[in-house]
């Protein structure tokens, strides 16, 4: 800027204008977003910013098109069955030994027995995280001896892996978040653990709440809540309470040592590895999930990349179709707009709102002008007054109009006034007499347009008008209808 602008010395010489100039210079496309949200950030902060410059900067930056578009049906239900094989695996193996261990604590066991030295087993891994070991060289741990064979072997599937879910079965608790839920990935690994509401009423069912906390770039983070009942398998609360059970023991060992932890996606691993900055560790413990973890993890199940935006995407713009932590317009304009899917899925609609459309410019409606009194000057015919015959819609111009009457309701030149709607209200009482015996075919072609038209002004008239008019009816009015409709009336 002091290359452009030297007289500015500090921060509150910056102005809008110059903002707007430096933004505008940015490069486009992410990164120049990218670096125009970042020095925002860092001007935003200091005071001495003038309160018109800061108002040019707290202006939402023009936003990149996302890539990714919505996964095809087919897509989409091979993700959500890669993962809820994964996860109902784990659900399946963690509650039949939580059975287990439950059983051992009530003493349902002979002590000594393959049974009660695997309860005895589950206990100690349920309180410690890990089954009785001994520690070799390298810091090698291997099961006691005596538990190897209640266990199956001392493999991670065989030990620890009975009450604690790894990162590959969290990542697919994550998905199914996303895939039922709409949550994005930070979302899902942020999860506190939900509680079920104080008083799940009569039923008997647990309602549980989810706190969901979106962490938004620039623009701080956005709360939202949403209630879920478990009432059955197909329930929106039944992933919650699996979720709850698959993890009951990880985050029971977890809050002896970090209370503050109140996570729901916690896994256990035996590797030690890091996977990401993102992930806290406590011990074997890992707390949440990352995209690179998630890229990895649907490459091995063979999945095309992190299946998180595309299935959040798919979930919010083609099944819940609303804002999912974010608002209306943004979801408008962001995900629904730009996908091809829901593009595809609107072609149908859009096309029924323009036939309508255009059926309603269409629709035959009154063209002659209501007016409350006659004007002297005009000509009359047997509907209505005549302004201007010489220069009829439907006639050469500068000739006399020799279109029917009927067709006086269609001309603007036409002018209808009090005088004319007893005999108007008669024929279109008389028309309706007419449907109910003739062809429909035929008076659909003879006369549908005049009494659409008739049915136009009844109305604009309204109800007491169109009443009294009919009470108005006189006998020449009925022989002038009369003779309209034989066709024996001379123009």
């Amino acid at each position: 800027m002091s290359e452009h602008h030297p007289q500015v010395e500090d921060v509150d010489g910056v102005t809008p204008a110059i903002w707007k100039e430096w933004k505008l210079s940015r490069a486009g496309g992410s990164g120049g977003n990218t670096q125009v949200r970042l020095i925002a950030r860092l001007l935003r902060e200091d005071p001495r910013l003038s309160e018109a410059a800061r108002e040019a900067i707290v202006q939402r930056s023009t936003l990149v098109k996302a890539s990714e578009q919505s996964y095809a049906p087919d897509e989409f239900t091979q993700v959500a069955t890669v993962a809820r094989r994964i996860f109902r695996a784990a659900h399946l193996r963690i509650t039949a030994n939580a059975a287990h261990l439950a059983a051992w604590r009530a003493g349902e066991y002979t002590e000594g027995s393959d049974e009660w030295l695997l309860g005895e087993a589950l206990d100690c891994m349920a309180r410690t995280g890990d089954t009785p070991h001994y520690i070799g060289k390298g810091d090698r741990r291997r099961p006691v001896h005596r538990y190897i064979r209640p266990l199956g072997g001392a493999k991670a599937l065989c030990t620890w892996r009975r009450l604690f879910p790894n990162l590959s079965e969290m990542t697919a608790l994550a998905t199914l978040l996303t895939v039922e839920h709409g949550l994005n990935l930070s979302t899902a690994a942020h999860l506190a653990v939900p509680r079920a509401a104080p008083d799940p009423g009569e039923d008997g069912f647990p309602v549980y709440r989810l706190e969901l906390e979106k962490q938004r770039r620039g623009r701080g983070r956005q709360f939202e809540t949403r209630n879920l009942a478990d009432f059955g398998a197909a329930s929106p609360g039944r992933l919650i309470t699996q979720a709850l059970e698959v993890t009951a023991f990880a985050r029971a060992v977890v809050h002896e040592q970090a209370p503050e932890l109140d996570r729901l996606l916690i896994w256990r691993d035996s590797s030690g590895r890091s996977y990401s900055e993102e992930i806290v560790r406590v011990g074997p413990f890992g707390v949440g999930t990352t995209t690179a973890y998630a890229s990895v993890w649907a490459k091995a199940e063979g999945l095309s990349g992190s299946p998180f935006r595309r299935t959040r995407r798919t979930v919010n713009v083609l099944h819940r179709r609303e804002p999912g932590q974010n608002t209306q317009d943004t979801h408008d304009s962001v995900y629904v707009l730009p996908d091809r899917q829901a593009q595809q899925a609107a072609a149908g609609t859009i096309a029924d709102g323009v036939a309508s459309a255009l059926l309603k410019a269409r629709e035959t409606v009154l063209v002659a002008a209501v007016r409350n009194s006659p004007d002297p000057q005009d000509e009359p015919t047997a509907t209505a007054d005549c302004h201007d015959s010489k220069h009829s819609p439907f006639t050469a111009h500068g000739a006399s109009c020799s279109a029917s009457f009927l067709l006086c309701l269609a001309c603007p030149n036409a002018r209808i006034h009090p005088g004319h709607h007893p005999r108007l209200a008669h024929l279109h009482q008389a028309l309706e007499n007419l449907r109910s015996v003739m062809d429909p075919a035929e008076w659909h072609a003879d006369w549908h347009d005049a009494h659409a038209r008739l049915s136009h002004l009844k109305r604009l008239l309204g109800p007491p008008a169109w009443d009294k008019a009919l009470q108005d009816v006189t006998g020449a009015d009925r022989d002038m209808i009369g003779h309209l409709l034989r066709g024996d009336f001379a123009q």
